[in-house]
């Protein structure tokens, strides 16, 4: 029988093991398929040196929704999905970040300014009018800016900016 006292060294031994054994900033995993890979000036990891997420992570995250016209539809469009900012902090993301760069699935990139997130309400959508962004078009997962809430941000800089199909973010 194990003394009482060397029992309770033991499990206070195994729960600092743990502690120390278990990242201070880890995510958890990502249980489904992984829709966003996020690298670069990161703390926050759950795969390597990355931080990768399934489209039920990114559901749990607050939703954010707004309706605004793109120059690629004829109507205006109802995007819902998590404020980048957000999304940014759970991976923590370095404070001195200047720049996020977005690979969309046919490798395109564009170059986003980390001020961006903070100063716009820029939300990456997962849904589009209420319904699941197909691959086909523009999803799992479009980068997408109010652009009806400030007229400076109906012009070419900010829609090229927008990225649809987006599979990585690198903070740089």
């Amino acid at each position: 029988m194990i003394p009482r006292r060397l029992r309770h060294c033991a499990t206070i031994f195994f729960a600092l093991f743990h502690a120390l054994a278990t990242p201070a900033f880890a995510l958890p995993a990502s249980a489904g398929k992984v829709v966003l890979t996020i690298t670069g000036k990161i703390a926050a990891k759950n795969s390597a040196n990355t931080a990768t997420f399934d489209l039920a992570m990114l559901e749990k995250l607050p939703q954010q929704t707004f309706t605004t016209k793109t120059p690629w539809s004829v109507q205006p469009v109802k995007f819902t999905g998590p404020l980048l900012r957000d999304v940014l902090a759970q991976v923590k993301a370095n404070a001195a970040a200047v720049n996020l760069v977005a690979t969309a699935g046919n490798d395109y990139k564009a170059s986003i300014p980390y001020g961006d997130a903070l100063a716009h309400d820029m939300i990456i959508a997962h849904r589009m009018d209420d319904r699941a962004i197909p691959s086909r078009t523009h999803g799992p997962l479009f980068i997408i800016y109010p652009f009806d809430s400030k007229p400076a941000l109906q012009n070419e800089t900010y829609y090229n900016r927008s990225v649809w199909q987006v599979k990585a973010l690198r903070v740089e």
